[in-house]
């Protein structure tokens, strides 16, 4: 993705293929396909010894990073990952980190920041809801306060390895919070929403949101798994039920959590734009190299100049995505003013170019190419999962033209 890596940036890059050419080889995902869980919690947990989870989290709880830009350096591990349709909960486990570590009440827990860094326990971001998608604006789930505690009721579905996460970031609604009542967003919070491109222009999107650490083992949860494209990053729906969470398990403060979700969706379309890149260069590279073992009526495939044309639009299309993948990366690391709109304008170029690639290179292999026999279906699954999760090209091409009042 980025052609200026450190010699630090560059080392860690080749530790993290190295590793995940020997211990997650794509025979491994076709092993685990057949299997009851997505990835295994002791291969995720050596991960987690690389620095796969702590890069996102504040420094003053304990994160560190390679150059100081940790959503960058985790950008490389997403597309080391997406070279190898690697399993494991990279992106919830990062951005549930990333919540964690930058709340206001942090310290309250400093503890499961802890374990996620070690992994030692994996967490999920719940924030999807059945009919409504990923837009904040459409939150049900309710938070209703009950003493010092609160009782959320509702469902989430689409919880990335949520059948096999200890710990839930719930996005909800507090119904007795409302534009300019008690504990109702900022001018500051409601900016950051709007910029954000996770919401639409309801007045009640931008207020009346929280976010809560939610144990799984908590009573009234209950976690089902539901079917998955992509043969190992599984996905669980949740329905809450009274389920009651204490003031300590609130992240951040009351009403301030659509803020704290629009930096969320950012570092995870960034880290999500680079696996893609990843999986799309993989595909290209294994694609070339068969053009040119493969002979007809004497030349090697790649010696036809239409199809010289065909890898040269495609390369043209990888390198691009690649540029942006960067770019967006670095703006969601900053979380300046520019980061919805560098990341939406990543998910909306890349999302559809690299199911382009992929798709262009399954018809270049011939009958092969659909043959369950054969890789390049595994990338297909999990670039079409990653085009339509986080938004779709056409859902982030809306929120551009919001951005951009066009």
């Amino acid at each position: 993705m980025e052609y200026n890596l450190t010699p630090e940036q560059a080392l860690f890059r080749d530790t993290t293929r190295g590793f995940l050419e020997k211990e997650a080889p794509l025979s491994k995902v076709r092993e685990l396909a057949a299997g009851p869980v997505g990835f295994d919690p002791a291969w995720w947990r050596r991960g987690a010894e690389l620095g796969w989870a702590s890069m996102l989290v504040a420094p003053a709880m304990g994160g560190d990073s390679i150059s100081g830009n940790g959503i960058a350096d985790m950008a490389i591990v997403a597309e080391e990952m997406g070279k190898l349709v690697s399993p494991g909960p990279l992106v919830p486990v990062n951005v549930v980190a990333l919540a964690l570590s930058e709340a206001a009440n942090a310290k309250d827990h400093a503890e499961v920041i802890e374990q996620l860094m070690s992994g030692a326990a994996i967490a999920s971001w719940a924030v999807y809801e059945p009919g409504r998608g990923w837009d904040l604006d459409g939150i049900a789930v309710t938070a209703a306060r009950d003493g010092d505690d609160y009782l959320l009721a509702g469902t989430k579905d689409r919880v990335d390895s949520g059948d096999q996460a200890d710990y839930l970031l719930v996005t909800a609604r507090l119904p007795d919070v409302d534009r300019g009542g008690s504990g109702g967003s900022s001018p500051r919070a409601s900016t950051a929403v709007d910029r954000g491109g996770l919401v639409g222009s309801s007045p009640r999107a931008s207020t009346g949101l929280a976010q809560f650490l939610v144990p799984v083992t908590a009573p009234g949860v209950t976690v089902t798994r539901d079917q998955s494209l992509d043969l190992v990053r599984r996905f669980a729906t949740v329905r809450l039920e009274g389920v009651r969470v204490s003031s300590s398990g609130l992240v951040g403060a009351p009403g301030e959590g659509a803020a704290a979700a629009a930096r969320q969706l950012q570092a995870a379309v960034a880290l999500q734009c680079a696996e893609l890149t990843g999986a799309a260069g993989r595909v290209l590279e294994f694609t070339v190299q068969w053009a040119f073992d493969r002979y007809s009526f004497g030349r090697p495939l790649a010696s036809y100049q239409a199809l010289k044309h065909r890898f040269a639009d495609m390369r043209l299309w990888l390198e691009a995505s690649q540029a942006v993948a960067g770019a967006a990366a670095r703006a969601a690391a900053a979380g300046g003013p520019e980061a919805a709109e560098l990341t939406s304008v990543a998910k909306a170029y890349i999302g559809e170019r690299a199911t382009d690639i992929i798709q262009d290179c399954v018809q270049l292999h011939g009958g092969i190419g659909v043959t369950w026999e054969h890789d390049i279906h595994l990338y297909l699954r999990r670039a079409t999962v990653d085009r339509a999760l986080w938004g779709t090209p056409s859902e982030h091409r809306r929120l551009l033209a919001d951005i951009l009042n066009v």
